[in-house]
């Protein structure tokens, strides 16, 4: 919570200082004209909680892109207005099943809407991701509307980018006067283009999701191991000797891993399952013990033993016993040494003809692991606590680079973009054909009652109210669920 409160105070902080700067530069004799005209020139504007650009720049853009393969941009957009009437029949019923579903179980399991705010339920790490998928699927939305605009003899009368408060976006100013005065068919190629764009964007980034492992292929190398692409700081494997970017790790306690997927089964494994051992002879123990303490009373044989000097770094105390003691016996063993010998959970593990070998057992309490972590060449990470704590202290990847010159976390940057890419412009299709006031359904559904009621329904003002109607319905509906949503963020 106090995060967040500081991260709500710096943006409040921002926008104020740079509204009061831009009020201050207007009012002062000195700067007043001189400002004025920059901004005139570079097409900036300040108001509360809001920074504008507008510009003409991208009008000849729009005119050569509207003069490509007309027939096609036709059959294009027109397939737009099909899509965006679809869309908004669905869009109507699932809202409405929505807030239906609801009332009716009095608790939301899946929620269509789910605001997504910074510092509440968007990691910090992925802000970069959200705020540039906002951007995109914004610009590509506008630049829609733009060319079919253009392409129906809609003048363009320049394109803009803005933020409010701390939301990217872009729009586009059309001629109002000619809009008004085309076919409802016209219209609607104009007012869909914008969410057949984000429809768009989904089978792209769907596509792209599936496909960019084979492009990857000649870059990078899967299926035998994963590479470590972030390590927390001053976690338990970092620092010189610990776990570092780049790292390929092959095998976690003598477990195999080839992928996330047995990196996780691996953990999971350790910390169901009692630490496993290594096989090493009797001979071997006894020259190498360090401990003071070699045999432990029977009233005392469930507690957690640690028979090595508490300063000891390169040690750790270790249990076994042998043919002569059946009972446990502990020894202080140099912990990398003993975890080189072969793996063993019993026993029977370790046999050696003419030589008594015992299976040794790190003396940790049930909770701590000591795991061995195979990473590339340099030698095994000895972990020394709970499983978790390595999970949570590293991101991974499947992929693997070929050469140290190919980013480590080019895989992990696309495959986040187009999930980010699917779900935010899907939301954004699902949101702007509902018939709201301020959206795009707004103006879909009054071309469309134009279009298919002007024959049977000749008087202007009975399809205006049946307009209104609709809209009125359409703007509660998404209130109602727009609500539903922010009462179940911050209240789960």
């Amino acid at each position: 919570m106090m995060v967040q409160t500081t991260w709500v105070a710096l943006i409040l902080g921002f926008w104020s200082s740079l509204y009061l700067l831009d009020a201050f530069l207007k009012t002062q004799t000195l700067s007043a004209r001189k400002y004025k005209a920059w901004l005139d020139r570079t097409g900036f504007s300040v108001s509360v909680c809001q920074l504008r650009w507008y510009s003409t720049w991208m009008n000849r853009t729009f005119v050569r892109l509207a003069q490509w393969r007309p027939q096609f941009l036709r059959t294009w957009f027109t397939c737009g207005v099909f899509f965006g009437l679809v869309a908004m029949l669905v869009s109507v019923l699932l809202l409405t099943l929505m807030v239906f579903n609801t009332l009716i179980r009095s608790t939301v399991e899946n929620q269509v809407l789910t605001p997504i705010m910074p510092g509440v339920n968007l990691p910090t790490s992925q802000i970069s991701y959200y705020f540039l998928t906002l951007l995109v699927c914004g610009i590509l939305h506008e630049i829609g509307h733009a060319i079919a605009a253009v392409r129906e003899q809609v003048h363009v009368n320049g394109f803009g980018l803005f933020l409010m408060f701390i939301y990217p976006g872009a729009y586009v100013d059309l001629s109002s006067e000619r809009l008004q005065i085309i076919s409802p068919m016209r219209q609607l190629r104009i007012y869909c283009a914008g969410v057949w764009h984000n429809f768009i964007i989904v089978l792209v980034a769907i596509a792209v999701l599936f496909l960019y492992p084979w492009f990857l292929v000649p870059f990078y190398t899967t299926g035998h191991g994963i590479v470590i692409t972030h390590v927390t700081e001053n976690s338990a494997v970092s620092g010189p000797r610990g776990l570092t970017v780049r790292d390929p790790v092959t095998s976690l306690g003598g477990c195999p891993v080839t992928s996330i997927k047995d990196w996780n089964t691996c953990i999971a494994a350790s910390i169901r399952e009692p630490s496993l051992g290594n096989c090493l002879p009797v001979s071997m123990i006894t020259e190498l013990d360090t401990s003071s303490k070699k045999k432990i009373d029977k009233d005392t044989k469930s507690l957690y033993i640690d028979c090595c000097n508490e300063t000891s770094s390169t040690h750790l105390c270790f249990m076994y016993h042998t043919k002569k003691n059946p009972d446990n016996v502990y020894a202080c063993l140099p912990a990398r040494a003993t975890t080189d010998r072969p793996i063993c959970k019993f026993q029977s593990d370790c046999y050696a003809p003419n030589v008594e070998i015992s299976c040794v057992y790190p003396s940790v309490d049930n909770q701590t692991k000591l795991l061995r972590v195979v990473h590339g060449h340099k030698p095994p990470l000895l972990f020394l606590g709970h499983p978790l704590d390595l999970h949570y202290s590293v991101i991974l990847s499947n992929y693997i680079p070929n050469s140290a010159l190919i980013p480590v976390n080019l895989p992990y940057a696309i495959d986040t973009f187009c999930k980010y890419l699917i779900s935010l412009s899907g939301a954004l299709v699902i949101l702007n054909v509902v018939p709201c006031y301020a959206l795009d359904g707004q103006f879909i559904c009054q071309g469309f009652i134009e279009l298919t009621l002007r024959s049977t329904i000749p008087d202007k003002e009975v399809r205006d109210a049946i307009f209104s109607l609709v809209v009125l319905f359409g703007t509660v509906l998404l209130a109602l669920n727009v609500t539903l949503a922010m009462w179940v963020l911050f209240e789960g």
